[in-house]
This record gives C-alpha cells, sequence and structure tokens, in this order.
C-alpha cells in the first residue's frame, strides 16, 4: 500500500498523524511531504509528486485536505478540509509564525505575506474545477461536527455539491488517535480491501515497541 498524506497549516510531514499511520502500516509506503507556504508553489509540487508516485490513496487533513480535493483522478480522503483559507484570520494572517512539527529543512518560523494570502484567494476559486462525473466517486470527505477552526457544516455543504461520498463524524479539527481508529481506518479498509489488510501484516519493527 502506498499512501500519500497532506498535512495542516504550519505542520509537517514529520506530524503526529503521520507517526500514527506509520506505526499502524508498519509495511506501508507512506509518503508525507512538507508543504511550501505558498500555494502557487505548492499545488503543483503535490500535483507533480502524487503523479509521480501513484498512489492507492491520497489523504489530507485542514489545508492538507483541501489540496487532496485538487488531485483529481486518484482515490483520497479529505478530513476536515479547510477550503477558505484566505478568510481564517485567525489562522493564516501575515506576519512570521512558528513551525508546529519539525521541517526537514530545519526551518523553525516561517511568513505569511499579503501575496500568499492573496495566492489562497485565487487558488480557492478554482479548487472545484475540472471535475469529472468518474472523480466524484473517487473523492471521500470526513467532516468533524464539533470542527470549531473551519464550519463544517458549510465545508460539508460545499463538497456535497460535487463529490458522492461525505459523512459527519463525531470529532473536532485535529486527528487524534481515536478517530483515525473510529472513522479513517475502516474507511480506508473499505476503499483499498486487501492492499490494507497486506500494510497490517507485519509486526512493528522493534524501534516502534516502546
Amino acid at each position: 500500500m502506498k499512501l500519500i498524506y497532506f498535512h495542516g497549516f504550519a505542520s509537517s510531514g514529520a506530524s503526529g498523524t503521520v507517526q500514527l499511520l506509520r506505526k499502524i502500516f508498519p509495511s506501508a509506503e507512506i509518503i508525507a511531504p512538507d508543504i511550501p507556504v505558498d500555494p502557487e508553489e505548492a499545488l503543483p509540487f503535490l500535483q507533480n509528486l502524487v503523479e509521480t508516485e501513484q498512489p492507492d490513496l491520497v489523504m489530507g487533513t485542514s489545508m492538507g485536505g483541501m489540496y487532496a480535493q485538487q488531485m483529481h483522478g486518484h482515490l483520497r480522503i479529505c478530513v476536515n478540509p479547510a477550503f477558505r483559507m484566505s478568510t481564517m484570520s485567525k489562522v493564516l494572517h501575515t506576519g512570521e509564525h512558528k513551525w508546529l512539527n519539525g521541517r526537514k529543512d530545519s526551518a523553525k518560523t516561517f511568513k505569511v505575506t499579503a501575496d500568499i494570502i492573496k495566492h489562497f484567494n485565487q487558488m480557492e476559486r478554482k479548487q472545484f474545477e475540472g471535475i469529472t462525473p468518474d472523480d466524484r466517486k473517487l473523492c471521500y470527505g470526513l467532516f468533524g461536527i464539533n470542527d470549531k477552526t473551519v464550519n463544517s457544516a458549510n465545508t460539508y455543504a460545499t463538497f456535497t455539491k460535487y463529490y458522492d461520498h461525505a459523512e459527519r463524524i463525531e470529532a473536532e479539527h485535529q486527528l487524534n488517535e481515536k478517530v483515525v481508529h473510529k472513522y479513517v481506518l475502516p474507511l480506508m479498509k473499505q476503499l483499498l480491501g486487501a492492499k490494507y489488510d497486506e500494510a497490517l501484516k507485519e509486526p512493528l519493527p522493534d524501534y516502534m515497541k516502546y
């Protein structure tokens, strides 16, 4: 099983969700890139990664869910997608921000400029273009009823205009182990079948046994 995971804003490919997925699926190939801050750089970077790697599944949370939605033609799960990053002033605002998790380039902080917010707005206006009838069946959404970061009801309504598979779940915005086991894993098993089962077969490596 090959899975590509897109993290949320200010996070990285070393997030706790990535570590949990690697623990659950020790024999899977889980690719988790550090997403560039500027969507003008991030979107083509992620599209090229997905086209090159051809994963069995693309999964993203929050900002990563917004990017995952745009990986047309691929099976994907969007968890609490943040479709309107440019309007989330408590999250995305100009100035210096701290990375929440370690980045491969060892950077501790990053800057958000007015141009970056403008680029998010421009991308968001186009993010649902190019969806084909076949693609409607490839994208699945999970929306936390208790999500206070994005408006879950609005994002659910938006998602269901374009895609056939959406579910409201008992969850807040961020993924945790309980939500992964209760909602994400059953959906992955449903979508991936034998590949999912195979990824679980090998025992945990020694370095994870603590």
